[in-house]
């Protein structure tokens, strides 16, 4: 999708990674996008981003960054407002990590904080907008998709996974990886409970961008699981088992940008679109998370 007049995308997960790649390749490839970059540091350097400091962990923090976003596209201060893009994720060695709201983080950053700024930003967004949520195939738990490298989601209720010690053994690295592939889960299941509480026009779709070595997701991981991924990193990009932060982050403009084609609801993994797992179906469970996150 091109654009002929100026418009904004808000992102987050930018300051490194997949993310640091397409908000360059956003900005160089369309000279009518403004970046509006929310997180704890700032994205590229240009006249044409704007940066909102906000803790994603914290809820009131991110909320307060979402409705300053919303002010800022109310009176000018940015152009309309068509894309949002909840990159940032993080993961522990430890599924007891909590945030200052009492929130296990690993949650309450992969889930909550997009909720969150969704919640702030929809009545600002216009028509045609495209939302992507950045997820993993993790969540389909099994070998095909993660080499047994994390665990399968361990799903319960939405109050439970959010709170820490969810999972067995919560203070092992086992539990943390764990509460990574579920939120992961939940992401999807979030995906899907928004495309029908979104106005019509607006996209919602989730993307894969399979296993990407390098990133900052496991800055929080041990040291032996740092040095395995920096050995073993570079050998799995050469496979179809992983990819580049390069190749990862222009899928993610593509996918961002409208180049690549998608329907609302939609999981394109890298450049195809496919089937979720077919756990995350499921209409229940994406009505008991909305409701859960709408408490918070």
């Amino acid at each position: 999708m091109t654009h002929s007049s100026a418009h904004t995308i808000v992102m987050t997960g930018v300051s490194q990674g997949i993310g640091a790649v397409a908000a360059s390749r956003l900005l160089a490839d369309d000279p009518h996008a403004h970046l509006v970059v929310v997180g704890r540091r700032p994205g590229p350097t240009s006249p044409r981003v704007t940066f909102v400091d906000a803790d994603l962990a914290d809820i009131e923090a991110t909320r307060t960054a979402g409705r300053h976003i919303g002010t800022l596209a109310q009176n000018g201060s940015i152009p309309r407002l068509d894309r949002f893009v909840g990159n940032a994720g993080i993961q522990y060695t430890d599924a007891i990590t909590t945030t200052v709201d009492g929130l296990e983080a690993t949650f309450a950053v992969n889930v909550v904080a997009n909720h969150v700024l969704l919640t702030q930003l929809r009545s600002h967004l216009t028509d045609s907008s495209r939302i992507v949520i950045t997820v993993s195939d993790t969540h389909f738990g099994d070998l095909r998709h993660n080499l047994a490298l994390v665990p399968a989601p361990a799903w319960s209720a939405p109050d439970v996974l959010a709170r820490p010690g969810a999972f067995t053994e919560p203070e092992s690295a086992a539990a943390g990886r764990t509460a990574y592939s579920t939120s992961k889960l939940a992401a999807v299941h979030l995906v899907h409970a928004w495309v029908d509480a979104l106005e019509p026009g607006v996209d919602i779709i989730s993307f894969n961008p399979g296993l990407v070595p390098g990133t900052g997701l496991a800055r929080h991981a041990g040291r032996g699981a740092q040095l395995m991924m920096r050995v073993l990193g570079p050998v799995l990009t050469l496979t179809p088992l992983a990819t580049t932060s390069t190749q990862a982050g222009a899928e993610l403009a593509d996918l961002v940008s409208g180049r690549k084609l998608a329907r609302s609801g939609d999981y394109v993994d890298r450049n195809r679109v496919v089937s979720s797992s077919a756990e995350s179906y499921d209409p229940a469970r994406e009505a008991e998370l909305m409701a859960f996150l709408d408490t918070l």
